[in-house]
């Protein structure tokens, strides 16, 4: 074989290898543009997680603030009320304070008052008809204990000494029957007590032998045998065995004004 043909095939080999050579580069640069493109891929899809990472993290905080806020605007309101029911509170104090001074005050001068209305009390039942008289004198000692009470606010002394004068001014506008006993001719004796408010009193025994009234002008008792039936038919119209009707009693004739 001559030169020149060795020649032309070594230029042939030549022209194939330079041939071939670009087209492998270009496949390991396309390997590495696709693994480059891959990694930026994965780094953004890692950035995009973080980033919505943080977007959650943003949301859950912003609610938490917003709920935040509301329960700051509640307790807010709640503490402006507290603050007024505080305020009415306070004033409420002082209009006690101020009252329970107004009560010290009244105290001391109620106290003295109290002890005087007890005082008329048991110096009337003494001078009155002397109708049911154990009964109201132990009223008016009860009163004498009752001011003693340390435990017993004032109040309830003053209802108490009130009430016994309205029990006492309800006895001259009802008529009244009771029991008791009496001393006729020496001898204790059962009876039957007639009250008519307090313009009279009289009595007759539960035998209907004897019949009195109370003379108030001389403080003593009065044989009234000639009224006997009219005082038994009153002591059955107190009792309510009977309606009542016109009655006539011995009565004191009215003093002049």
């Amino acid at each position: 074989m001559s030169s020149t043909k060795w020649t032309s095939r070594l230029a042939a080999i030549g022209v194939s290898i330079a041939l071939i050579a670009p087209t492998v580069g270009s496949a390991q640069s396309l390997n590495d543009v696709i693994s480059a493109e891959q990694r930026r891929t994965k780094l953004a899809q890692e950035s995009q997680q973080k980033i919505d990472a943080v977007v959650a993290d943003t949301r859950k905080k912003e609610d938490q603030y917003k709920r935040l806020l509301k329960e700051i605007e509640g307790l807010q309101i709640y503490n402006t009320l507290l603050q007024r029911q505080i305020d009415g509170q306070a004033l409420k104090k002082d209009e006690l304070n101020d009252s329970i001074t107004q009560v010290e005050v009244i105290n001391r001068q109620i106290v003295p008052s109290m002890t005087r209305m007890i005082e008329g009390l048991r110096e009337f039942v003494e001078l009155d008809v002397p109708f049911l008289i154990d009964e109201r004198r132990n009223r008016v000692a009860n009163l004498d204990d009752l001011m003693a009470e340390s435990n017993v606010n004032v109040a309830e002394k003053f209802r108490k000494v009130t009430e016994a004068y309205q029990i006492e001014n309800d006895y001259g506008r009802t008529i009244e029957a009771y029991t008791g006993t009496l001393e006729i001719g020496g001898e204790e004796r059962n009876v039957d007590f007639l009250r008519v408010g307090r313009i009279a009193l009289l009595y007759q025994t539960q035998d209907g032998a004897y019949s009195g009234v109370w003379d108030q002008a001389a403080r003593r008792w009065e044989e009234a045998d000639s009224y006997k039936n009219q005082i038994r038919a009153g002591l059955k119209i107190a009792k309510k065995q009977v309606a009542p009707d016109l009655l006539l009693l011995p009565v004191p004739a009215p003093e002049a004004g």
